[in-house]
């Protein structure tokens, strides 16, 4: 995984089953979505927390560290849509990585106003384990992952989305059965 990538081409190993666009922006038609592995761990805030849990929801998940500048430029965008969608059934989740110490990263969500939970993995284990090669893995910082409400991977962004961009992967989701 590149620290602070560009979202480069790459798509790993295998043989994908999804639609990379021009916009830094793959999907995976419903059929052909695979799930994650286990994502659970302890939040910054050393609570306990598994993706799984969100199950029957739409999940943003957005992989940052705080010393990333493109992390810093997307951060209001996604303190804003969390807000925004939370009411109709979308929850975001942090993968807070490469930070060796959690008092940087508490203070970036608190700087960016996130109330949203983030999983803390200084190592980038949880990533490398969570996301299997060859599905809508994240490859960069910042990377975002949506998965639908059965939990599989529908969409990824390998750059900076703005709010309308994230809300083009979000509301397809939303509106899915």
């Amino acid at each position: 995984m590149s620290a602070c990538g560009d979202g480069g081409a790459s798509e790993g190993g295998g043989q994908p089953n999804f639609i990379a666009g021009t916009d830094g922006v793959s999907t995976a038609p419903k059929g052909e979505r695979r799930p994650t592995a286990e994502l659970a761990g302890e939040t910054l805030q050393g609570r306990k927390l598994n993706v799984a849990d969100f199950r029957g929801k739409v999940v943003v998940m957005n992989v940052w560290g705080s010393w990333c500048p493109p992390c810093r430029a997307e951060a209001p965008t996604f303190a804003k849509v969390a807000k925004d969608t939370e009411s109709q059934g979308v929850a975001f989740v942090g993968i807070d990585t490469r930070d060796t110490s959690r008092t940087p990263a508490l203070a970036f969500e608190k700087a960016y106003d996130i109330e949203y939970p983030s999983l803390y993995d200084p190592t980038g284990k949880l990533i490398l384990d969570g996301f299997p090669k060859g599905t809508l893995n994240p490859q960069t910082i910042p990377s975002t992952v949506i998965l639908d409400r059965e939990g599989k991977m529908a969409a990824r962004a390998l750059r900076p989305p703005t709010e309308d961009s994230l809300l083009k992967m979000i509301d397809p989701l939303i509106a899915e059965n």
